[in-house]
């Protein structure tokens, strides 16, 4: 049986503010069971602080108080922090505007199961390769789907203005695009499960790949803390937000608890 052990990591960037947010339940661990959730807010200083912390709250909360199977507890959990969006702004006028993006990972016996919406991406580490495993709501795919079809240079593409913009988001109003996990992805000892805010993306994924490997018999949180230090490192004068949270899964018999 597979147990999970997680940490954060994040920092504010070269920007004024924080506006990411994460949170991991239980807070023991290693577990059998454990869910990640990280939100990426929006809407200036209040407004995008309060957003990810809110989503983040409420989230947990509806996820773990709910019964059913997991998809339907992590749909129930994401339109509980898309109600409490929309109530906070209703209350609070001059939130209008304000929302985050958001992943919410569930671990379990049977694996990993998700759901996400926006563009905070959700990867899998396995035997030295990277692989996305949730869709990017943003428009950086038709960008990129341009270039496939040459229409647009690479060039182009990555410096668009519009790349980073959200075509769903945790607003409060209707979802547009939702991504939930069509099955329980099964993990292996070995893996890493890595979510994170975009500002991972001064990252190459291949660089990511490169130093989740060279840190992952030290734990989680030395894989978290060492990729916020790679980001730091490429001292992008406009560097956002980055929040990582590590999920481990091993083996029972690997930390010498075999119940």
């Amino acid at each position: 049986m597979l147990r999970y052990e997680a940490a954060t990591a994040t920092s504010q960037g070269a920007r004024r503010y924080q506006e990411d947010a994460a949170g991991l339940w239980p807070g023991v661990q290693p577990s059998s069971s454990i869910l990640a959730v990280l939100a990426d807010g929006m809407g200036g200083h209040a407004g995008g602080a309060l957003a990810s912390g809110l989503v983040c709250e409420t989230f947990i909360a509806r996820f773990v108080g709910s019964q059913g199977g997991v998809p339907d507890r992590l749909l129930g959990a994401l339109g509980a922090s898309n109600a409490a969006i929309a109530s906070s702004v209703e209350e609070t006028p001059k939130l209008s505007g304000m929302g985050s993006t958001l992943i919410g990972a569930a671990f379990g016996p049977v694996g990993l199961e998700w759901v996400s919406v926006g563009d905070s991406p959700l990867y899998l580490f396995r035997r030295a390769e990277i692989a996305l495993l949730n869709e990017d709501h943003s428009l950086a795919p038709a960008l990129d789907q341009l270039v496939a079809e040459g229409r647009i240079t690479a060039d182009a593409a990555r410096n668009d203005p519009r790349r980073h913009m959200l075509r769903s988001a945790v607003t409060g109003e209707e979802l547009d695009l939702v991504d939930l996990s069509s099955k329980a992805l099964a993990l292996e000892d070995g893996d890493y499960v890595i979510l994170a805010s975009d500002g991972i993306h001064t990252l190459e994924e291949v660089e990511v790949a490169r130093i989740i490997a060279g840190y992952a018999n030290a734990g989680p949180k030395a894989v978290a803390e060492a990729l916020i230090r790679a980001v730091l490192e490429m001292r992008e004068p406009h560097q956002d937000n980055v929040t990582v949270v590590a999920v481990r899964p091993t083996s029972a018999t690997a930390d010498g608890d075999g119940s």
